[in-house]
């Protein structure tokens, strides 16, 4: 027997085989039972929606043996030819081919004659908007007072091309496309009726390629059984379809978030290896942008593939909506002007440094300038011979590493006190031993594990409290507790195990800080760096030579130490 595609073997045959386009079928259904039928009726869409397959449906219903109805039998004569294209009262015209005025005539010359087995003769013109002006008016007459025994189908994808004397001898019925998550679920039943291993993702994938159509993604299942030897897989389905990995797409996006310039190129030359198409990549980008402003705004309107989730969640809850907002008006002009640039990566390109040229200051950045405005008494003082630095705990207050874009701690204000804050000790060649290491240890070895983005934004925000036999147990800012989930601790586990080469086990518990987190000590470090230049510009004669002939002021807030 030979192989039959997919896209015809479950085309539905009756109404309750349909996927989606309910607000057509209900008054299909009850005109039919009904028996409230019109002359004509006219369907219109996107390719792949159900248009034709409607239509035929239709025609069993009006001429199955058993009756009038909704629900064709399927089984007399008179389906079984229509579902087979053979039924002599069934005629399919394809507009396209047949566009002159004289064949138009041919095929009316024969409406005013009885059909010849069923109860109604029915014409099923597809694609009619391709018809010339003169065989519309051919049909004019003939559809707004057809003979009783006859009934027409009209099926077009682009009805704005129909004439308005068309459109109103018909019951006009706009199918729509089918979502992503319904396209999954029917590919899931027919895949698994078809005994093909599938997995979610690729389903996924195929989903969102079929952009809205049915018939596509049963297409697109095919190709992927071929190409996957019978089954259905991720990693096959994106190289298939030449998808941009959403992994590579998050990377770049932590990659402008962190200001990481040479990280972001390398991504950059790591996809143009991969023979990526960069407007492609700045569409996924934006789509990307996109997913992450609906889950700030309306969480429960995110409907993707659930493995994006996560990744959107994460990037929602570390980015502020405003820089999401700002992100998303740059690639999206970044869109416009890609027609004019010379070759696609070098206008992508332009992207990533307009992104990294122009990106927000973060939160912690703008509450540690206006902590050190606010500070009251002299500049701490820097020590020397690794000696410490006096520095009261609102000086580290707010703080949060500049590129993670993360929600920051602040000390309240009537809990400060006075405290010594030290250097974290040189790292030792070869790094920290596990035996040997202690809470004292923590600022120094932080920045040496494997963690980026998100997890390096909150595992930022912790202290190391004890190290009991390859048992790591931290500290978390309270503060912090609306970002944190158990992934980051696994990731920073996963990092630890790495870094000491052995199994470690990581605890997080969250409370009020007992001491600096790398965070707060990158805050206090950046400070004083800040105020130190602001000093040095004070005692610079040039400058208070320019003070005193202009009589001009020096405004401190612009003051940014250059490393």
């Amino acid at each position: 027997m030979s192989h039959q595609v997919l896209a015809r073997k479950w085309r539905p045959s009756s109404f309750a085989d349909m996927v989606g386009q309910e607000h057509v079928l209900k008054a299909l259904v009850n005109a039919l039972d009904r028996d409230r039928l019109h002359h004509a009726y006219l369907f219109t869409g996107t390719r792949g929606v159900g248009k034709t397959t409607i239509a035929r449906i239709f025609a069993k219903c009006l001429n199955c043996e058993q009756g009038v109805g909704s629900q064709p039998c399927g089984e007399c004569s008179s389906c079984l030819e229509i579902v087979e294209g053979r039924f002599l009262d069934l005629i399919e015209v394809d507009a396209a081919s047949r566009t002159k005025v004289e064949d138009t005539r041919e095929l009316l010359e024969n409406v005013q004659y009885a059909p010849t087995r069923g109860r109604y003769k029915v014409y099923l013109i597809d694609e009619v908007h391709m018809l010339s002006g003169h065989s519309f008016n051919a049909l004019l007459k003939t559809l707004e007072e057809p003979p009783p025994h006859v009934k027409f189908l009209l099926a077009t994808t682009d009805p704005q091309k129909l004439p308005a004397t068309i459109l109103s001898r018909c019951l006009q019925f706009n199918l729509k496309n089918m979502s992503a998550d319904r396209i999954v679920a029917h590919l899931q039943h027919v895949l698994d009726e078809e005994d093909v291993r599938s997995e979610e993702a690729a389903l996924w994938l195929l989903a969102e390629a079929a952009r809205g159509s049915m018939r596509d993604a049963l297409s697109l299942a095919d190709q992927a059984i071929g190409y996957g030897a019978g089954t259905v897989l991720q990693q096959d389905v994106a190289t298939m379809l030449g998808t941009i990995d959403r992994q590579a797409l998050s990377r770049v996006l932590e990659a402008v978030i962190q200001g990481d310039g040479p990280g972001l190129f390398a991504e950059i030359e790591q996809l143009a290896g991969l023979g990526t198409d960069f407007q492609s990549l700045l569409d996924e980008l934006l789509s990307f942008l996109h997913a992450i402003a609906v889950a700030q705004a309306v969480p429960e309107a995110v409907s993707e593939d659930p493995a994006d989730n996560r990744r959107i969640g994460e990037f929602a809850a570390s980015l502020a909506g405003e820089d999401v907002q700002i992100f998303y008006q740059m690639a999206l002009n970044a869109r416009r002007d890609f027609p004019y640039v010379p070759e696609p990566r070098r206008g992508f390109e332009m992207l990533a440094l307009r992104l990294l040229t122009f990106r927000p200051v973060t939160r912690g950045e703008i509450n540690a300038i206006a902590a050190a405005d606010s500070a009251d008494g002299p500049p701490p003082a820097v020590g020397v011979e690794g000696g410490g630095n006096d520095a009261k705990k609102s000086d580290v207050a707010d703080a949060g590493l500049e590129d993670a874009g993360a929600p920051v701690t602040q000390e309240p204000q009537e809990s400060q006190q006075d405290t010594v804050s030290r250097e974290p000790p040189p790292v030792p060649d070869g790094g920290f031993a596990l035996a040997e290491l202690t809470p004292e240890h923590w600022l120094a070895l932080f920045p040496a594990l494997n963690i980026s983005g998100v997890t390096r934004s909150v595992v930022s925000n912790t202290v190391l409290r004890k190290v009991d036999d390859g048992h790591l147990s931290f500290q978390l800012d309270a503060e912090q507790a609306g970002l944190y989930s158990d992934v980051y601790r696994e990731r920073l586990q996963q990092a630890l195990s790495e870094y000491f080469t052995r199994p470690v086990t990581v605890g997080i518990e969250q409370g009020k800080l007992e001491g600096e987190s790398p965070a707060l000590h990158r805050l206090r470090l950046k400070k004083e760096r800040r105020q130190a230049a602001v000093e040095e510009l004070q005692q610079d004669p040039n400058v208070k030579l320019l003070l005193e002939e202009f009589e001009g002021r020096l405004d401190t807030d612009s003051v940014c130490p250059l490393d």
